[in-house]
């Protein structure tokens, strides 16, 4: 039974992860899901996809960092959902690093958000200020956006 359950637990990993990246933590979570009475063969299964490159927690990091600012979404906010996926820390901070579009994404939130008004008083530049941190983009980069 074991190999057999193997078998039909990696194959519904690789049904899985055709469909979008994951990362191990939310594959481990459908698969427990599914077959509960299995841990041992889902880690198993787990340590093979990561041997064959199936399952990068790196590569993940990287996508779903990219997909979240084209979204227009900042550091803060997408690093908190990657935590949130148990992404480790260091690929979410390296990731993040290597992403060079912060500014122009806050900017171009900015436009579509306020039609391009500049803030003319204290309470319009709050406003804005407010609407990038809700969005995930830290102080130094609202501070320099605006």
């Amino acid at each position: 039974m074991t190999s057999e359950a193997f078998t039909v637990i990696y194959n519904k990993s690789l049904d899985i992860v055709s469909r979008r990246e994951h990362s191990r933590h939310e594959v481990f979570q459908k698969l427990d899901k599914r077959f509960p009475d299995h841990i041992s063969i889902i880690e198993d299964v787990l340590e093979k996809l990561k041997l064959n490159k199936i399952i990068d927690d790196e590569r993940f990091a990287e996508m779903y960092l990219n997909s979240r600012a084209r979204k227009g979404f900042g550091p803060k906010k997408i690093e908190m959902e990657l935590n949130a996926k148990r992404v480790e820390s260091y690929l979410i901070n390296d990731a993040i690093e290597a992403y060079e579009g912060w500014l122009e994404n806050a900017l171009q939130e900015l436009k579509k958000k306020f039609k391009g008004i500049e803030p003319t008083d204290y309470q319009s530049k709050m406003k804005q200020k407010q609407f990038l941190f809700n969005r995930g983009f830290t102080t130094q980069i609202i501070e320099r956006v605006l």
